[in-house]
C-alpha cells in the first residue's frame, strides 16, 4: 500500500516554473541588450514624449473646441427642422428598444453592443453643450435600452418579435423622418437631411439592402443557366470597374429615365440606390469567395440525406459560407459608410460636408483642426463599433477554430 501512495505522489503532475523577471531585467533584456537598441529605445521615448505632450497641450490648452459645440446640432442633423426634431428621438427610440430585446434575446455580442451605445448616450448627457430637451431624450434611449433587455429577457417568442422590428425599422425610420404631409407629420423633404444623420441613413441603407442583392448574384454567378450566370457575371464586373462617384453620377441622371412622366426621387433615394448596387456587386464577390471555401464533401453529405439543391444552399452552403466571410462583410460594410462622404459631390450635405461649410464660417476661421479631428473621432468610433462586433460574432461562432 506505502509503494502504490509513493507511485501517485511520484506521478503527479508538476505545473511549470513561473518565468517572470523584475522591470529592469525587462528593460535591459529587451530595449537595452545592445548599444543600437539602446540608442534607438532612448531616441523613440524623447519622440513618443515630445509628440505625446504637444498634441495634449493642443487639444486641452489652445485648441477651441467652442467650434463643435456651437454647431453640434449642425453636426449631427444638418438643416432638419428644430420643431420636428423629435421624430428623429423617436426613431432613435425605435431602435435603442430593438437594440436592447436584441441582447436580452441572443445576451454575449449584442449586450456589449448595447453596452456602448448606452455609454454614448451617457458621455453625450455628462457633456455640458448638449441641451436639457437632449439630454431628456438621452435618458429616454437608456430607459428604453434597459426595458428592452428585460423584455427580450421574459417576452414570449421576443425572438420573432425582435426580427420583425429589426425588418421593419428603416422603412418606418425613413417614413417618419420624412413625414405624410398631414396633421403632426409634415413633410420634411430629404435636402434638409443632412450631417450624421444623412451618413448614417445611407451606409445602412445601402448595407442592409445589398446583401441578399450580393447573395443572390453570387449564387446566380455560380447558376448553371447561361442567361442567369452570364447576366450576374457581367454586373458584377461592371460594376466593380466602375469608381462610386461614377454610380452616384449615374444614379443621379439614369434613375429619372425608368420612371412614369411625373414621377420623381429625391436626391437621397437616388444616391442609396447607387450605393446600394455598387456595394452589392462587392457583396457579391466576397459571398462567392465564401461558397467556394466549402468543401465538395458538404454537398455530397446533402445529397446523400435526400436534399434538393435549394435546401443544400439554403441550409447547408449558405450559412456555412457567410459564417466565414463575416470579417470580409464588416470591411466592405465599414468601407461604404466611409465612402458616403462622397455624396458631397453629388450636391447632399453628410457629416463632412457640415465641416467644409461650418470651418468656411466667419466666426470660426483657421479651425479646421478641431474640426477634422471632431469628424475623424465619429468616424472612428462608428467604424471600431462595428469591428469589434465583428470580432465578437466571429469568436461567438468560432469563425477560424476546429
Amino acid at each position: 500500500m506505502s509503494e502504490n501512495l509513493k507511485l501517485v505522489e511520484y506521478t503527479k503532475p508538476i505545473a511549470p516554473p513561473v518565468n517572470s523577471i523584475g522591470a529592469l531585467e525587462w528593460l535591459k533584456k529587451n530595449l537595452f541588450n545592445n548599444w543600437f537598441n539602446s540608442v534607438l529605445t532612448i531616441v523613440s521615448a524623447i519622440v513618443l514624449y515630445l509628440v505625446v505632450t504637444n498634441a495634449l497641450y493642443w487639444v486641452f490648452i489652445e485648441a477651441q473646441w467652442a467650434v463643435i459645440s456651437n454647431n453640434y446640432k449642425l453636426f449631427m442633423v444638418g438643416q432638419y427642422p428644430v420643431s420636428e426634431l423629435w421624430r428623429v428621438w423617436v426613431a432613435l427610440l425605435f431602435a435603442s428598444l430593438l437594440f436592447g430585446m436584441s441582447s436580452g434575446v441572443w445576451k454575449g455580442t449584442m449586450i456589449r453592443i448595447a453596452s456602448i451605445l448606452t455609454l454614448i448616450y451617457l458621455l453625450h448627457i455628462i457633456v455640458p453643450f448638449t441641451a436639457t430637451e437632449s439630454k431628456v431624450w438621452l435618458s429616454a434611449q437608456i430607459g428604453v435600452l434597459i426595458f428592452g433587455y428585460f423584455l427580450g429577457s421574459f417576452l414570449p417568442k421576443a425572438k420573432w418579435i425582435t426580427l420583425i422590428g429589426w425588418f421593419f425599422v428603416i422603412p418606418v425610420s425613413i417614413l417618419l423622418l420624412r413625414g405624410f404631409g398631414i396633421g403632426a407629420f409634415p413633410l420634411v423633404r430629404t435636402n434638409l437631411w443632412n450631417g450624421l444623420l444623412l451618413t448614417i441613413l445611407i451606409s445602412i441603407v445601402a448595407i442592409v439592402l445589398s446583401m441578399p442583392i450580393g447573395v443572390l448574384l453570387a449564387l446566380g454567378r455560380t447558376s448553371k443557366l447561361p442567361a442567369i450566370k452570364y447576366f450576374c457575371i457581367s454586373y458584377i464586373e461592371l460594376i466593380r470597374g466602375i469608381p462610386l462617384i461614377t454610380i452616384l453620377f449615374m444614379a443621379q441622371i439614369i434613375v429619372p429615365l425608368f420612371l412614369p412622366p411625373g414621377m420623381a426621387i429625391d436626391n437621397v433615394v437616388r444616391v442609396m440606390i447607387g450605393a446600394t448596387l455598387f456595394t452589392s456587386a462587392y457583396m457579391a464577390e466576397n459571398v462567392r469567395g465564401g461558397l467556394q471555401s466549402i468543401p465538395k464533401g458538404q454537398y455530397e453529405a446533402a445529397k446523400t440525406i435526400g436534399l434538393n439543391p435549394v435546401q443544400t444552399t439554403t441550409f447547408i452552403i449558405l450559412p456555412q459560407a457567410l459564417r466565414a466571410i463575416i470579417p470580409t462583410i464588416v470591411g466592405q460594410s465599414i468601407s461604404m459608410f466611409k465612402d458616403t462622404t462622397l455624396v458631397a459631390i453629388v450636391g447632399l450635405v453628410d457629416l463632412l460636408g457640415i465641416a467644409q461649410s461650418v470651418k468656411s464660417n466667419p466666426d470660426f476661421l483657421g479651425r479646421h483642426m478641431e474640426v477634422y479631428i471632431f469628424i475623424a473621432f465619429v468616424y472612428w468610433v462608428i467604424a471600431y463599433t462595428m469591428s469589434y462586433s465583428s470580432r465578437r460574432l466571429e469568436k461567438s461562432l468560432g469563425v477560424g477554430e476546429r
